[in-house]
């Protein structure tokens, strides 16, 4: 998957660690775990803006683009969007 979530190097210059950032936004550990490591297809964007806001920062801090294998190569924008 081409966007990578870098949840775990923010967290780690906040000096915080996974349990006490669940803790603070109504996550279980097992959530947490799933996102760190890009096992999620989706995320809410409360849940996003709720992690934002806690670790004061912003989402292109959590998530990056790295294209590569698996990413769409032809997808074109139909302006349907």
């Amino acid at each position: 998957m081409p966007v990578v979530v870098r949840l775990d190097e923010v967290l780690a210059a906040k000096r915080m660690t996974a349990k006490d950032l669940g803790r603070r936004i109504g996550l279980s550990e097992t959530q947490l775990s799933l996102l760190r490591t890009g096992k999620v297809r989706g995320m809410r964007f409360s849940t996003l803006a709720a992690i934002c806001a806690v670790l004061e920062c912003v989402p292109g801090d959590l998530l990056d683009y790295e294209p590569g294998e698996g990413d769409v190569h032809d997808a074109q924008p139909d302006g349907d969007a």
